[in-house]
């Protein structure tokens, strides 16, 4: 594979499987490469007849870092990630030089509490958002919430209870509380046993936490499947919560994975 003026090749140095479906990987990264924490990449590779086929991917990387680091769930029979999944370390991906999305916290205005709602691979950019300074000095609680099918699932989980010993995050460290949540199997006390949108229908996710989520503290990013985004959406508005658009910040940014 070779360069373009679209594209940069990239190796794979690093792969780790966290499930039989889940994996992550992480790539060399162009030195002029550019991205925003939250946001995505547009990675290729070779398919049948040589062709390249695309698929968006958030980073989970921090903008700092000198290599990307990709999340991904593998599709049965799909044309993109049935290829990927057989890649090795030292084969390359394509990553467009140009970076995607407005699922960053620029999008939003004061604010006490920033809320992460994430399914699946959806966790990818918030963990790349933990990995930034800014969101903890400026919010007094961050709330990331993990919903999976079951607990073998729950990857990075040893990363977001490490803040704790980082000597950049320790002292802000007490404001992240971690929510890992299962909907397919009876869970321990410990984990929330159910799908994200009942979790606030019913208040048990608010209660759980001890905070409420409303116009004047909560700010809210939601990534994941297209349905959970929507359903998640729609029960926020109701509340009287707004979208971020360009030039008129809200309470409530989001990004669909798919």
């Amino acid at each position: 594979m070779k360069a373009s003026d679209k594209y940069t090749v990239e190796t794979i140095t690093e792969i780790r499987t966290w499930a039989s479906n889940l994996f992550s990987f992480k790539t060399t990264r162009s030195q002029s490469y550019r991205f925003i924490a939250g946001q995505f990449a547009r990675l290729g590779v070779e398919g049948d007849n040589d062709e390249l086929v695309w698929r968006a991917y958030s980073i989970c990387s921090a903008p700092y870092d000198e290599f990307l680091e990709f999340y991904s769930i593998i599709v049965p029979d799909g044309a993109f990630t049935s290829r990927l999944a057989q890649l090795k370390v030292g084969d390359q991906v394509l990553v467009e030089k140009r970076n995607y999305g407005y699922l960053t916290i620029d999008r939003f205005e004061c604010g006490k509490d920033l809320w992460l709602l994430s399914t699946g691979t959806g966790l990818a950019p918030f963990l790349s958002i933990l990995q930034e300074f800014e969101p903890w000095e400026k919010y007094e609680n961050i709330v990331l919430v993990h919903s999976v099918r079951y607990r073998h699932e729950l990857a990075y989980q040893e990363f977001i209870r490490s803040f704790k010993e980082n000597e950049l995050f320790a002292e802000h460290a007490h404001k992240l509380k971690y929510v890992p949540v299962v909907t397919r199997e009876q869970a321990e006390r410990s984990l929330l046993n159910d799908r994200i949108t009942q979790l606030l229908t019913n208040g048990e996710l608010e209660a759980h936490v001890g905070l409420p989520i409303d116009q004047e503290r909560s700010r809210v990013m939601i990534c994941g499947n297209p349905d959970m985004v929507q359903e998640t959406r729609e029960l926020l508005i109701e509340r009287g919560l707004t979208l971020s658009l360009r030039g008129k910040p809200g309470n409530l940014a989001v990004e669909n994975y798919w």
